[in-house]
């Protein structure tokens, strides 16, 4: 992999639209959300909404990161800031088929669980668009992010939707925690790294 030093984290507060299209094109593969929303155009129109409800607050706390080139994206939840699980609700009861709506809202309760009880940050969301992968993009955001959390000296939690992206939160430190799944779901892996 070569890695890339051209492109930076920068706070991505102003660029709600376009940090949302990096992360529709950096999942549009995902196995969680594919299993969703297996319908192409059912992704497509119901990402900006989910985004919004899951991890959209940053935005509103200058937690939302981007590469300076828009190839990547990252969007954390402060400590004590949560995403809007009512709104959430809402969508995947209107968005998600009927015949898997009991496993997603099962996952969604069972991965919750897992969250640390302690203050923690939280990333629901990381991506690189597919062309831009392979220039260490991701781990760009990663270090930018994790020096902050370690600045306040307290942990950090996410949840890894594809088990090839484990070996890059694991050199951030992230161990996971346990391997969730319900019914058909892929498998989930919840990973918490300690506070330093």
């Amino acid at each position: 992999m070569t890695t890339t030093t051209d492109a930076p984290a920068v706070t991505a507060t102003d660029d709600r639209a376009g940090t949302t299209a990096t992360l529709l094109a950096a999942f549009t593969a995902d196995p969680l959300l594919r299993w969703m929303f297996p319908e192409a155009g059912r992704y497509q129109a119901c990402f900006p909404e989910l985004m919004r409800h899951y991890a959209g607050r940053p935005f509103d706390h200058g937690s939302a990161h981007r590469t300076a080139d828009g190839g990547g994206a990252a969007l954390w939840l402060q400590p004590g800031v949560t995403p809007d699980e009512e709104a959430l609700g809402s969508l995947l009861q209107e968005a998600v088929a009927a015949d898997r709506l009991g496993d997603v809202f099962a996952l969604f309760e069972a991965v919750g669980a897992c969250h640390p009880g302690e203050p923690h940050w939280y990333l629901p969301a990381i991506g690189v668009d597919p062309p831009a992968q392979g220039r260490g993009l991701g781990s760009a955001l990663l270090a930018h992010a994790l020096a902050i959390v370690d600045g306040q000296h307290v942990g950090a939690y996410l949840e890894s939707s594809s088990p090839r992206n484990l070996p890059l939160y694991e050199r951030f430190g992230f161990s996971v925690v346990r391997e969730v799944s319900s019914g058909t779901s892929p498998t989930v892996f919840p990973m918490y790294r300690p506070a330093r």
